[in-house]
């Protein structure tokens, strides 16, 4: 099976502002930001990617550039919009504090399944577009490049945690349980069984062995004796 890594853009001047940016134009990586987003490359300098798909907003764009830059032969950058933002509707541009005040806001966070944003989309529907386009671009890489192969898709925190309860099974309802951080690199594969979550949010650690990880078909019983990596690989993302 391929391996997936579903990298989160850096942190940006909405992150900092407090604002929610959705889909609007001109929201780029402030100075910590483009850090972040470096160290990621940094840590997958050693990983061979065959390909990196991002979402087409401009602070997704910067993050996979910094991957790419990294790359010793960087493969092309692809565009999907099944990985873009959230449509937040009529909620886009507002800050959280504002928002937090709206009875849709409880809806969102206890019964995200529920959510539809005014104007915009559902939770929902971000969740079933966004596991199509990374199990589309996953079978493709594996029928391409073969079961070895290591592929980033740059996205948003909704969509990357939408992702991860679907490849953990979990209820869309459960997924505010999840956290993905500025930067971080979670990775999956999809196995003929089922989804593998073999990390999520990290945003520091070795991801080297990546490049030489043989997966097997079926999980371990007993845990296995994990991989060969610098210690540190699997450390949560920093706060």
């Amino acid at each position: 099976m391929a391996t997936l890594l579903l990298v989160r853009h850096g942190r940006t001047t909405a992150n900092t502002a407090g604002v929610l940016a959705g889909r609007a134009a001109g929201v780029r990586l402030d100075a910590v930001g483009r850090t972040q987003a470096e160290r990621a490359g940094e840590r997958l300098a050693g990983v061979p990617l065959v390909a990196v798909v991002t979402s087409p907003l401009e602070r997704c764009r910067q993050t996979a550039r910094a991957l790419l830059d990294r790359q010793a032969a960087a493969p092309v950058l692809a565009v999907d919009t099944g990985l873009t933002e959230c449509d937040y509707g009529q909620w886009q541009g507002r800050t959280l504090a504002d928002l937090a005040g709206e009875p849709l806001w409880s809806v969102v966070q206890t019964q995200p399944s529920a959510a539809v944003f005014p104007g915009g989309e559902s939770l929902a529907a971000v969740q079933a577009r966004a596991v199509a386009a990374v199990r589309r671009h996953d079978a493709a890489v594996e029928a391409e490049h073969g079961p070895g192969a290591v592929w980033a898709a740059v996205s948003h925190g909704d969509v990357i945690k939408a992702v991860l309860a679907d490849a953990l099974g979990m209820h869309l309802d459960l997924f505010q349980r999840l956290h993905v951080g500025p930067a971080s690199v979670s990775v999956v594969r999809y196995g003929p069984r089922r989804p593998d979550v073999i990390t999520t949010n990290t945003d520091s650690g070795d991801l080297s062995w990546l490049a030489s990880a043989a997966p097997a078909a079926d999980a371990a019983v007993g845990g296995g004796a994990g991989h060969e990596g610098t210690t540190g690989a699997h450390e949560p993302a920093r706060s």
